[in-house]
């Protein structure tokens, strides 16, 4: 886990584990979207596809990977007086061509979105938003404003496997990519149960 502070709130980045994103492949890839399991009436996005999982299928499946990392991410960030992690809710992101998430944030206190299927050759024909960013497929996280020494936009081009956490109130978007494929990603929130 490696923790960083692209600006004020603390970021953590891992790898998930190939066993991890098969499972949750394998899952998505069995399962249809129906009426019950689709959550994207629920999310700012601008993309169909979005299945929410169920919390069984969390705790038996997924939970013991994330919360490594997430404990992982707290004690890095100097927090290690808590008792118990509990998520909330998980969901995965099928984004396909000229979809994208605008900006937004997340209930709890923490949240993360990892990568589970990356287009080959997303980032060709990159929309430029001004000389140095190419947004094409990427996310950006954005904190603050800008100011003389100080960024409010961190944009990262996400790789296969990512893995990033991060405080709830940490605004982000997910920008379309104009190629076919599919973009697939998790996103999730958990709430942090402290000691008395």
């Amino acid at each position: 886990m490696k923790i960083f502070r692209a600006f004020g709130p603390t970021m953590g980045k891992s790898k998930l584990s190939k066993k991890f994103i098969k499972v949750i492949n394998n899952q998505i890839d069995r399962i249809s979207l129906t009426k019950k399991n689709d959550y994207s009436s629920k999310l700012a996005s601008q993309i169909k596809n979005e299945i929410k999982f169920t919390g069984v299928f969390i705790k038996k499946k997924l939970s013991k990977e994330l919360n490594k990392n997430i404990k992982e991410y707290l004690k890095k960030s100097g927090l290690d007086n808590f008792k118990e992690i509990k998520i909330t809710n998980l969901w995965v992101v099928r984004q396909f061509k000229n979809e994208y998430n605008p900006i937004h944030y997340h209930e709890d206190q923490i949240s993360g979105v990892g990568y589970l299927k990356i287009p080959q050759n997303m980032n060709q024909n990159k929309m430029v938003i001004n000389k140095k960013i190419k947004t094409n497929g990427t996310i950006d996280f954005i904190n603050g404003q800008k100011n003389f020494l100080s960024k409010s936009i961190y944009n990262l081009n996400p790789k296969l496997g990512d893995l990033l956490i991060f405080p709830n109130y940490l605004m982000h978007t997910a920008y379309p990519f104009n190629i076919n494929g599919e973009r697939r990603s998790f996103s999730f929130n958990a709430k942090i149960i402290f000691k008395k």
